[in-house]
């Protein structure tokens, strides 16, 4: 799995720190987020900052943020932000909301895709036979 960069990796993440939530951002890059912000205390106009990573973003609360939660409880995700991660129009993404360290990941589908498939060959055993 891609790692988080140092200053913003937690040190662990129990499952009780840790909410999911699939959205499917529309074409402007709005994705519902209702249940991930309430979680993490974030109203309606909470200034965030959001930092692209390779194969994700990073969203984070930030006093002097760029962004803010819009005023039904979404995130509108930047096209260039977007671009950036391989967030495809049309296809969902995964949210991961670590609460204890109040921050959002946004996972495009095709890296949630990639690292299951890279998971279950491990597990399976495929490719390691001598």
């Amino acid at each position: 799995m891609p790692a988080l960069p140092a200053r913003l990796c937690p040190p662990a993440i129990t499952d009780a720190a840790l909410l999911l939530w699939m959205a499917l951002p529309a074409r402007c890059g709005r994705a519902s987020a209702q249940h991930l912000l309430r979680a993490l205390g974030w109203p309606p106009q909470h200034r965030i900052d959001i930092q692209p990573r390779p194969g994700m973003l990073v969203i984070c609360s930030a006093s002097d943020g760029h962004h803010q939660v819009g005023g039904r409880g979404e995130l509108l995700l930047p096209a260039s932000a977007r671009q950036m991660c391989r967030i495809e129009p049309g296809q969902p993404v995964l949210l991961a909301a670590i609460v204890t360290h109040d921050l959002l990941v946004v996972h495009p589908i095709s890296t949630v895709v990639r690292l299951l498939a890279d998971l279950h060959t491990h597990l399976a055993g495929i490719g390691n036979e001598r």
